[in-house]
């Protein structure tokens, strides 16, 4: 007699902290591939259940503060995908500490080598940053919100069957030239 056993784990839960066109994409489209998407933003006219009518929470609020109260899983993952470097930071401020199964940052090279910078001044650990998937998404090219959502989402669905920081998706401090900085 043959005895498989096949675990059955609960849907991943995916915050998307910001609710603009990357994450109004993304979030359509974990869904559909099976994840429970929560999304955050402090815009009631992007965060609502008509642009997410599957999320199963979706928050409307100062999206440091809402952080600070809310209670992430460790499995959980969590994309940083707000409409602006002062509210990426923040949310990034607020979220490097925790442990989570995934913690991604929208943003240029350059972008993120500022916002580490900031971060890094402020005494952030280093160990914090280095488990952060910045620039996110797995590099196919994409110029799109929705081609940007495809590239975030295939990097989650890595992470989700084992691929959890390889080389290719772990941060190391960009050499940037004069004219990108």
């Amino acid at each position: 007699m043959d005895v498989y056993i096949e675990p059955i784990e609960p849907s991943p839960e995916l915050y998307v902290i910001g609710a603009g066109h990357v994450g109004f994409h993304l979030a359509r489209l974990a869904h559909e591939v099976g994840f429970r998407v929560h999304v955050a933003d402090d815009r009631e006219k992007f965060a609502n259940a008509e642009r997410f009518p599957a999320a199963v929470e979706i928050v409307v609020d100062d999206i440091p503060a809402w952080i600070a109260r809310a209670n992430l899983p460790a499995h959980a993952y969590a994309v940083i995908v707000t409409r602006g470097h002062t509210n990426d930071l923040e949310a990034l401020r607020a979220l490097a500490p925790r442990e989570l199964r995934y913690l991604g940052l929208i943003g240029s090279r350059a972008k993120v080598a500022r916002i580490y910078d900031a971060l890094t001044a402020d005494q952030m650990p280093a160990e914090f940053l280095e488990r952060v998937h910045a620039p996110i998404g797995l590099d196919i090219g994409a110029v799109t919100p929705q081609e940007i959502a495809v590239s975030i989402l295939a990097e989650l669905i890595a992470v989700k069957h084992g691929k959890s920081h390889p080389a290719a998706m772990r941060w190391t401090p960009p050499q940037l030239s004069k004219s990108e900085v």
